[in-house]
């Protein structure tokens, strides 16, 4: 139990350093106020900060150990990766030009069209167009069968190769 007397000294002492606290925040607040002032006379704003704050921490990350090591598996990394898509590029540039040729060429070679893995090729080519041709544009079938197709294509390609480069040139400017 406290006594009178010194319930009252510790209710002026609280006082007094509440007073304290009150001019010490007073202080502080004149002090960021006049801080403020000077960084603005100097041309120093947030914004400011943050970016030599941001540079500095950047510049620091970038020379840690950790950072080298990272930048440098990942740039290998990414040497191989360009490699790669370079080599599947070609890849696939290969196949589409042997397909093409395959194709020009197919057409005049009755017995390879008669095989079966012609055949089959020819019956998913159908279903599918005829499918794209019901969901795009009712069940008009006016385009003709795989075997139509093929021979009208080879003898546009004909045509266009007859008509020689001017007529390619024309067609790629149109």
């Amino acid at each position: 139990m406290l006594s009178e007397e010194e319930k009252q000294e510790l209710k002026a002492e609280l006082v007094q350093l509440e007073d304290e606290i009150t001019t010490l925040r007073q202080v502080l607040s004149a002090k960021e106020r006049h801080l403020v002032e000077i960084k603005q006379k100097l041309g120093m704003n947030l914004m400011n900060e943050l970016k030599q704050n941001f540079s500095k921490s950047w510049h620091d990350m970038q020379t840690t150990t950790a950072y080298k090591k990272t930048h440098e598996t990942l740039s290998h990394a990414g040497q191989k990766a360009t490699a790669a898509f370079s080599n599947v590029g070609t890849a696939i540039s290969k196949k589409f030009g042997d397909m093409s040729y395959s194709i020009r060429h197919s057409i005049s070679m009755p017995a390879m069209r008669n095989s079966p893995t012609f055949k089959s090729f020819e019956e998913r080519v159908e279903t599918t167009v005829t499918s794209l041709k019901t969901k795009v544009g009712g069940t008009n079938h006016s385009g003709g069968s795989f075997e139509e197709v093929l021979s009208s294509t080879a003898h546009a390609s004909a045509q266009s190769s007859a008509s020689g480069p001017r007529r390619a040139e024309e067609e790629l400017q149109c």
